[in-house]
Protein backbone atom coordinates (compact mmCIF):
# COMPACT_ATOMS: atom_id res chain seq x y z
CA UNK A 1 0.00 0.00 0.00
CA UNK A 2 1.43 3.01 -0.95
CA UNK A 3 2.93 5.97 2.08
CA UNK A 4 2.63 10.16 1.14
CA UNK A 5 5.88 9.05 3.19
CA UNK A 6 9.53 10.93 1.19
CA UNK A 7 11.67 9.10 0.49
CA UNK A 8 15.13 8.63 2.30
CA UNK A 9 17.09 8.34 -0.92
CA UNK A 10 18.91 10.81 -3.33
CA UNK A 11 16.77 11.37 -6.33
CA UNK A 12 18.76 9.80 -9.57
CA UNK A 13 21.20 12.19 -11.43
CA UNK A 14 19.20 12.85 -13.93
CA UNK A 15 20.55 15.49 -16.97
CA UNK A 16 17.37 17.20 -18.56
CA UNK A 17 19.89 18.25 -21.52
CA UNK A 18 21.53 14.74 -21.98
CA UNK A 19 20.40 12.07 -24.30
CA UNK A 20 19.12 9.02 -22.03
CA UNK A 21 22.11 6.31 -22.66
CA UNK A 22 20.70 2.77 -23.96
CA UNK A 23 22.14 -0.11 -21.59
CA UNK A 24 25.29 -1.99 -22.50
CA UNK A 25 26.84 -2.62 -26.19
CA UNK A 26 23.36 -0.66 -27.18
CA UNK A 27 24.85 2.89 -26.11
CA UNK A 28 26.66 4.05 -29.22
CA UNK A 29 24.94 2.67 -31.93
CA UNK A 30 21.55 4.41 -30.23
CA UNK A 31 23.10 7.73 -29.75
CA UNK A 32 24.46 7.77 -33.30
CA UNK A 33 20.66 7.02 -34.89
CA UNK A 34 20.07 10.22 -32.60
CA UNK A 35 22.96 12.01 -34.38
CA UNK A 36 21.06 11.82 -37.74
CA UNK A 37 17.47 12.63 -36.14
CA UNK A 38 15.80 15.33 -37.66
CA UNK A 39 14.79 16.74 -34.24
CA UNK A 40 16.81 19.50 -32.99
CA UNK A 41 16.82 18.80 -29.99
CA UNK A 42 17.48 15.16 -29.91
CA UNK A 43 20.31 15.87 -31.94
CA UNK A 44 21.66 18.41 -29.23
CA UNK A 45 21.39 15.85 -26.55
CA UNK A 46 22.79 13.07 -28.09
CA UNK A 47 26.22 15.78 -28.53
CA UNK A 48 25.95 16.33 -24.91
CA UNK A 49 25.82 12.36 -23.94
CA UNK A 50 28.43 11.68 -26.62
CA UNK A 51 31.03 14.31 -24.75
CA UNK A 52 30.58 12.89 -21.98
CA UNK A 53 31.55 8.86 -23.07
CA UNK A 54 34.40 10.03 -25.46
CA UNK A 55 36.76 10.39 -22.59
CA UNK A 56 36.82 6.82 -22.73
CA UNK A 57 39.01 5.50 -25.34
CA UNK A 58 37.16 2.26 -25.05
CA UNK A 59 34.08 4.34 -26.12
CA UNK A 60 36.11 6.18 -28.71
CA UNK A 61 36.74 2.81 -30.31
CA UNK A 62 33.15 1.67 -30.58
CA UNK A 63 32.00 5.03 -31.91
CA UNK A 64 34.04 5.29 -34.47
CA UNK A 65 33.23 1.70 -35.06
CA UNK A 66 29.81 2.35 -35.16
CA UNK A 67 29.69 4.97 -37.50
CA UNK A 68 29.67 8.43 -35.44
CA UNK A 69 32.46 9.81 -37.10
CA UNK A 70 30.55 9.75 -40.18
CA UNK A 71 27.25 11.41 -38.64
CA UNK A 72 29.10 14.12 -36.88
CA UNK A 73 30.65 14.97 -39.83
CA UNK A 74 27.25 15.93 -41.13
CA UNK A 75 26.44 17.60 -38.24
CA UNK A 76 29.35 20.24 -38.95
CA UNK A 77 27.24 21.34 -41.70
CA UNK A 78 24.26 22.03 -39.01
CA UNK A 79 22.61 25.14 -39.31
CA UNK A 80 22.19 25.19 -35.55
CA UNK A 81 25.44 26.67 -34.05
CA UNK A 82 24.90 24.53 -31.01
CA UNK A 83 25.02 21.66 -33.19
CA UNK A 84 28.31 22.80 -34.68
CA UNK A 85 29.78 23.62 -31.20
CA UNK A 86 29.06 19.98 -29.62
CA UNK A 87 30.14 18.11 -32.83
CA UNK A 88 33.33 19.83 -32.82
CA UNK A 89 33.76 19.42 -28.67
CA UNK A 90 33.32 16.01 -29.50
CA UNK A 91 36.05 15.37 -32.20
CA UNK A 92 38.32 17.60 -29.66
CA UNK A 93 37.66 14.98 -27.01
CA UNK A 94 38.23 12.20 -29.37
CA UNK A 95 41.57 13.21 -30.43
CA UNK A 96 42.96 13.29 -27.11
CA UNK A 97 42.93 9.46 -28.06
CA UNK A 98 45.30 7.89 -30.59
CA UNK A 99 42.40 5.74 -31.53
CA UNK A 100 40.85 8.49 -32.42
CA UNK A 101 43.48 10.53 -34.00
CA UNK A 102 44.01 7.64 -36.36
CA UNK A 103 39.88 7.74 -36.92
CA UNK A 104 40.41 10.78 -38.17
CA UNK A 105 42.81 10.44 -40.81
CA UNK A 106 40.89 7.31 -41.98
CA UNK A 107 37.45 9.28 -42.27
CA UNK A 108 38.87 12.57 -43.74
CA UNK A 109 37.45 14.24 -40.52
CA UNK A 110 40.84 17.39 -41.08
CA UNK A 111 38.61 18.45 -44.32
CA UNK A 112 35.42 18.40 -42.97
CA UNK A 113 36.90 20.70 -39.97
CA UNK A 114 38.63 23.16 -42.31
CA UNK A 115 35.47 24.46 -43.66
CA UNK A 116 34.71 26.00 -40.15
CA UNK A 117 38.16 28.42 -39.87
CA UNK A 118 35.44 31.07 -40.55
CA UNK A 119 33.08 29.98 -38.14
CA UNK A 120 30.87 32.60 -36.45
CA UNK A 121 31.12 30.87 -32.96
CA UNK A 122 34.77 31.35 -31.25
CA UNK A 123 33.58 28.63 -29.65
CA UNK A 124 33.28 25.95 -32.43
CA UNK A 125 36.69 27.49 -33.82
CA UNK A 126 38.20 26.73 -30.32
CA UNK A 127 37.47 23.24 -30.30
CA UNK A 128 38.45 22.74 -34.15
CA UNK A 129 42.19 23.99 -33.42
CA UNK A 130 42.19 22.01 -29.93
CA UNK A 131 41.60 19.22 -32.13
CA UNK A 132 43.84 19.57 -34.69
CA UNK A 133 46.97 20.55 -32.08
CA UNK A 134 46.10 17.21 -30.21
CA UNK A 135 46.19 15.66 -34.00
CA UNK A 136 49.52 17.52 -34.50
CA UNK A 137 50.93 15.10 -31.36
CA UNK A 138 51.17 12.19 -34.03
CA UNK A 139 53.29 12.21 -37.03
CA UNK A 140 50.86 10.82 -39.58
CA UNK A 141 48.66 13.75 -37.80
CA UNK A 142 51.09 16.19 -39.00
CA UNK A 143 51.31 15.18 -42.14
CA UNK A 144 47.53 14.44 -42.37
CA UNK A 145 47.35 18.44 -41.94
CA UNK A 146 50.23 19.56 -44.63
CA UNK A 147 49.01 16.94 -46.94
CA UNK A 148 45.60 18.91 -46.63
CA UNK A 149 46.90 22.16 -47.98
CA UNK A 150 45.78 24.11 -44.64
CA UNK A 151 49.02 25.82 -43.56
CA UNK A 152 48.47 29.03 -45.62
CA UNK A 153 45.24 28.87 -43.91
CA UNK A 154 46.17 28.34 -40.26
CA UNK A 155 48.64 31.10 -40.91
CA UNK A 156 46.30 33.58 -42.24
CA UNK A 157 44.04 32.79 -39.23
CA UNK A 158 46.92 34.17 -36.89
CA UNK A 159 46.33 37.39 -38.11
CA UNK A 160 42.51 37.34 -37.15
CA UNK A 161 41.98 34.98 -34.29
CA UNK A 162 41.66 35.52 -30.45
CA UNK A 163 44.38 35.53 -28.14
CA UNK A 164 43.67 32.37 -26.85
CA UNK A 165 42.63 30.28 -30.27
CA UNK A 166 46.51 31.51 -31.42
CA UNK A 167 48.15 29.99 -28.61
CA UNK A 168 46.40 26.72 -30.37
CA UNK A 169 46.96 27.72 -33.71
CA UNK A 170 50.92 28.37 -32.69
CA UNK A 171 51.26 24.73 -31.55
CA UNK A 172 49.60 23.23 -34.34
CA UNK A 173 52.06 25.24 -37.07
CA UNK A 174 55.09 24.27 -34.75
CA UNK A 175 54.52 20.78 -35.34
CA UNK A 176 53.71 21.26 -39.31
CA UNK A 177 56.43 23.40 -39.82
CA UNK A 178 58.81 20.71 -38.52
CA UNK A 179 57.27 18.53 -41.32
CA UNK A 180 58.33 21.23 -43.70
CA UNK A 181 57.85 24.87 -44.20
CA UNK A 182 58.13 25.38 -47.74
CA UNK A 183 53.78 26.58 -47.96
CA UNK A 184 54.09 28.89 -44.80
CA UNK A 185 57.19 30.53 -45.67
CA UNK A 186 54.93 31.35 -49.31
CA UNK A 187 52.21 32.51 -47.07
CA UNK A 188 54.56 35.26 -45.16
CA UNK A 189 54.61 33.10 -42.17
CA UNK A 190 57.80 34.46 -40.92
CA UNK A 191 56.69 38.20 -40.80
CA UNK A 192 53.37 37.33 -38.82
CA UNK A 193 54.96 35.61 -36.40
CA UNK A 194 57.52 38.38 -36.24
CA UNK A 195 54.38 40.47 -35.04
CA UNK A 196 53.54 37.83 -32.39
CA UNK A 197 56.69 38.09 -31.10
CA UNK A 198 56.21 41.87 -29.60
CA UNK A 199 52.69 40.18 -27.93
CA UNK A 200 51.92 41.66 -24.20
CA UNK A 201 50.79 37.95 -23.56
CA UNK A 202 53.47 35.73 -22.78
CA UNK A 203 52.17 32.23 -24.08
CA UNK A 204 51.96 33.56 -27.22
CA UNK A 205 55.62 35.32 -27.41
CA UNK A 206 57.08 31.98 -26.44
CA UNK A 207 55.05 29.92 -28.85
CA UNK A 208 56.15 32.34 -31.35
CA UNK A 209 59.48 32.07 -31.10
CA UNK A 210 59.25 28.30 -31.11
CA UNK A 211 57.19 28.36 -34.28
CA UNK A 212 60.44 30.86 -35.26
CA UNK A 213 62.89 27.71 -34.96
CA UNK A 214 61.21 25.48 -36.62
CA UNK A 215 60.36 28.12 -40.00
CA UNK A 216 64.08 28.42 -39.63
CA UNK A 217 65.29 24.57 -40.28
CA UNK A 218 65.44 25.56 -44.35
CA UNK A 219 67.98 28.37 -45.55
CA UNK A 220 65.23 29.71 -46.59
CA UNK A 221 63.63 30.22 -43.40
CA UNK A 222 66.96 31.19 -42.35
CA UNK A 223 67.15 34.11 -44.81
CA UNK A 224 64.16 35.78 -44.38
CA UNK A 225 63.72 35.62 -40.76
CA UNK A 226 67.05 37.84 -41.47
CA UNK A 227 65.40 39.54 -44.47
CA UNK A 228 62.50 40.88 -42.18
CA UNK A 229 64.92 41.91 -39.10
CA UNK A 230 63.84 39.66 -36.54
CA UNK A 231 66.87 38.58 -35.37
CA UNK A 232 67.11 41.98 -33.35
CA UNK A 233 63.17 40.93 -31.87
CA UNK A 234 64.72 37.79 -30.67
CA UNK A 235 67.74 39.21 -28.77
CA UNK A 236 65.42 41.79 -27.14
CA UNK A 237 63.38 38.67 -26.03
CA UNK A 238 66.70 37.07 -24.57
CA UNK A 239 66.02 39.61 -21.51
CA UNK A 240 62.54 38.41 -21.13
CA UNK A 241 60.87 38.22 -17.74
CA UNK A 242 59.85 34.38 -18.80
CA UNK A 243 62.20 31.87 -18.64
CA UNK A 244 60.36 30.06 -20.98
CA UNK A 245 60.44 32.86 -23.47
CA UNK A 246 64.11 33.62 -23.20
CA UNK A 247 64.72 30.03 -24.15
CA UNK A 248 63.10 29.78 -27.11
CA UNK A 249 64.33 33.33 -28.26
CA UNK A 250 67.75 31.52 -27.95
CA UNK A 251 66.45 28.40 -29.75
CA UNK A 252 65.29 30.80 -32.86
CA UNK A 253 68.87 32.36 -33.15
CA UNK A 254 70.46 28.67 -33.08
CA UNK A 255 68.74 28.34 -36.27
CA UNK A 256 69.00 31.85 -37.27
CA UNK A 257 72.59 32.26 -36.56
CA UNK A 258 73.63 29.19 -38.79
CA UNK A 259 73.94 31.62 -41.97
CA UNK A 260 76.66 34.56 -42.35
CA UNK A 261 74.15 37.62 -42.02
CA UNK A 262 72.96 35.91 -39.62
CA UNK A 263 75.62 35.38 -37.34
CA UNK A 264 76.77 39.05 -38.08
CA UNK A 265 72.52 40.53 -37.56
CA UNK A 266 72.70 39.04 -34.40
CA UNK A 267 76.71 40.30 -33.55
CA UNK A 268 75.28 43.66 -34.56
CA UNK A 269 72.46 43.27 -31.85
CA UNK A 270 74.80 42.82 -29.34
CA UNK A 271 73.40 38.82 -28.27
CA UNK A 272 76.18 37.85 -26.90
CA UNK A 273 75.93 38.90 -23.26
CA UNK A 274 72.59 37.89 -23.06
CA UNK A 275 73.17 34.69 -24.57
CA UNK A 276 75.86 34.28 -21.97
CA UNK A 277 73.87 34.99 -19.32
CA UNK A 278 71.64 32.07 -20.11
CA UNK A 279 74.61 29.06 -19.69
CA UNK A 280 73.77 29.70 -15.91
CA UNK A 281 69.39 29.54 -16.55
CA UNK A 282 67.12 26.91 -14.38
CA UNK A 283 66.46 25.42 -17.97
CA UNK A 284 68.22 23.07 -19.43
CA UNK A 285 66.63 24.07 -22.72
CA UNK A 286 67.64 27.34 -22.44
CA UNK A 287 71.18 26.52 -21.65
CA UNK A 288 71.27 23.99 -24.86
CA UNK A 289 69.73 26.26 -26.89
CA UNK A 290 72.45 29.57 -26.04
CA UNK A 291 75.48 27.32 -26.32
CA UNK A 292 74.68 26.03 -29.15
CA UNK A 293 73.90 30.03 -30.53
CA UNK A 294 77.31 31.33 -28.64
CA UNK A 295 78.91 28.28 -31.17
CA UNK A 296 77.45 29.41 -34.19
CA UNK A 297 78.71 33.36 -33.57
CA UNK A 298 81.67 31.63 -32.41
CA UNK A 299 82.31 31.33 -36.27
CA UNK A 300 82.48 34.45 -36.84
CA UNK A 301 86.04 36.34 -36.29
CA UNK A 302 84.68 38.62 -33.73
CA UNK A 303 82.78 36.37 -32.12
CA UNK A 304 85.35 33.74 -31.19
CA UNK A 305 87.61 36.90 -30.35
CA UNK A 306 84.88 37.85 -27.80
CA UNK A 307 84.16 34.67 -26.44
CA UNK A 308 87.50 33.53 -25.66
CA UNK A 309 87.39 35.09 -22.88
CA UNK A 310 84.68 33.78 -21.24
CA UNK A 311 85.88 29.64 -22.19
CA UNK A 312 85.93 29.14 -18.10
CA UNK A 313 82.20 29.50 -18.18
CA UNK A 314 81.60 26.44 -20.96
CA UNK A 315 84.15 24.65 -18.98
CA UNK A 316 81.71 24.35 -16.42
CA UNK A 317 79.24 23.23 -18.13
CA UNK A 318 81.20 20.17 -19.25
CA UNK A 319 80.31 18.68 -16.09
CA UNK A 320 76.41 19.10 -16.47
CA UNK A 321 74.29 16.47 -15.40
CA UNK A 322 72.71 16.86 -19.42
CA UNK A 323 74.31 14.62 -22.26
CA UNK A 324 73.37 17.21 -24.63
CA UNK A 325 74.96 20.41 -22.86
CA UNK A 326 77.91 18.59 -21.84
CA UNK A 327 78.50 17.79 -26.32
CA UNK A 328 77.07 21.31 -26.85
CA UNK A 329 79.71 22.86 -24.13
CA UNK A 330 82.98 20.80 -25.47
CA UNK A 331 81.89 21.63 -29.46
CA UNK A 332 81.35 25.26 -28.30
CA UNK A 333 85.31 25.32 -26.42
CA UNK A 334 86.61 23.37 -29.91
CA UNK A 335 85.24 26.54 -31.85
CA UNK A 336 85.99 29.30 -29.99
CA UNK A 337 89.53 28.24 -29.59
CA UNK A 338 89.99 27.29 -32.87
CA UNK A 339 93.13 29.43 -34.51
CA UNK A 340 93.79 29.70 -38.13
Amino acid sequence: MAHPRISMYQPPNINPTQAAIAFGCRALPKLNEELQSEDLLTRQKALMALCDLMHDPEHVYVAIDTGCLESLKALLKDTSPMVRIKATEVLSIMATHNVGREGFLEHDIITALSFLLNDTEDACRENLHLAFKRLAQLPSGVQGIVNSRLIPSLVWQLQREQENIQELLLDTLTACLQEGAAEALASRAVPFLKEKLLSANDNIRSKAACALTAVSIPLEGKKQVWQYDVIPILVHLLKDQVEEVRANAAGALMCATVTTEGKYAALDSEAIHPLLNLLTSPLRKARLNAVKALTMLAEAPEGRKFLQAHVPIFRVLEVENSEAVQRAAQVAIKVIEWKP
